[in-house]
């Protein structure tokens, strides 16, 4: 069996080739179910948006004897029986919990039922809300963010490979990266946080630098494809990428295990909410993030490129010129 360094230097070289761009209608065909399927599960299990989006009321009891949820949620429904409730445990002894929008007057008697409920002092129970208004400055502050950061994303790589098409094929894969990850959020009903978002425009950084890694080999590849070069485009393009593969799998496992273990570390031990939203959105996002550069992003600029006329010419020639020496095309 091969190692990791010898499977890496047959990849290089072109001994061991895996087809990304030959087989691309079957990377599109997973990749646009993936997107599609993505898309439509919020219309089956909708989006649940943090109280910074929603706005709200939220209550944090410190110091509890049992982290019981059940005790936070009969309290607060004891005070306004309509109310809807989001409970979760803090570390050991510390229940966090969320309600919609609640008077002043509401707001001290669900944190005086809390307390007794607990049976903890009153002092252990503090509260705050946050206005609709403010959860759609957050909202739009968000938007805007990604919308900067896709379009300095298409124009630093325009200029940068001075060609429009990689830009296009990068877009395209962070935003495939972007829409797989939250339906990831919405199909298991994890919240989406301000710390979250934070989080997805951490892994579309990521992904832009993994993609731009495998473009920058392309480029390189490609820019070698004189008269003399015996690779059609699409095959430099696929070089390429296996020549990157092993660079971008350990990359992506150096991301994912100290993500994997911040996650684990705030979600079950800590309790830090934040913690667990901002490697979770990574945890998710990087992995996805490796996939849609190989899969989606190359192949994609391969498939842009081949039709131009110079570029089809030469790709015709180099496969007459293996007809004619009885090599395969």
């Amino acid at each position: 069996m091969r190692s990791m360094s010898q499977l890496g230097n047959d990849l290089y070289t072109g001994k061991t080739s895996f087809p990304f761009v030959g087989r691309r209608k079957l990377w599109f065909l997973i990749a646009a179910i993936l997107v599609i399927g993505s898309a439509l599960v919020p219309l089956i299990r909708p989006i649940q948006f943090s109280i910074e989006f929603t706005g709200g009321s939220q209550f944090t009891v410190n110091g509890v004897a049992t982290t019981d949820q059940l005790i936070a949620t009969e309290a607060v429904q004891s005070v306004v029986p309509d109310a809807t409730t989001k409970v979760v445990t803090i570390g050991e002894d510390a229940v966090r919990v969320q309600t919609d929008q609640m008077t002043d007057a509401e707001s001290r008697e669900v944190s005086a039922a809390l307390a007794e409920a607990y049976d903890v002092a009153a002092t252990e129970v503090s509260y705050s809300f946050i206005g609709p208004s403010w959860g759609a400055d957050v909202t739009r502050t968000s938007l805007w963010g990604l919308a900067i950061f896709l379009a300095l994303t298409f124009l630093i790589l325009a200029l940068y490979f001075r060609t429009w098409k990689m830009s296009v094929s990068a877009i395209i894969g962070l935003v495939d990266v972007l829409i797989i990850t939250i339906g990831v959020y919405a199909l298991f009903g994890f919240e989406i946080s301000p710390a979250a978002v934070i989080g997805f425009l951490t892994i579309l950084s990521y992904a832009l630098y993994d993609t731009t890694v495998v473009f920058d080999k392309i480029r390189e590849n490609t820019s070698e494809d004189g008269e003399v070069s015996g690779r059609t485009f699409g095959e430099s393009v696929n070089l390429a990428v296996n020549q990157t593969l092993v660079r971008s799998i350990n990359t992506t496992v150096v991301a994912v295990l100290p993500t994997g273990a911040i996650l684990f570390i705030g979600l079950l031990w800590v309790g830090a909410q934040t913690l667990t939203d901002l490697s979770l959105s990574i945890f998710v996002g990087t992995i996805v993030a490796a996939y849609s550069t190989i899969f989606v992003a190359a192949p994609l600029y391969s498939l842009l490129r081949e039709n131009e006329s110079a570029i089809k010419t030469r790709d015709e020639r180099v496969v007459a010129a293996r007809e004619l020496a009885g090599t395969p095309a």
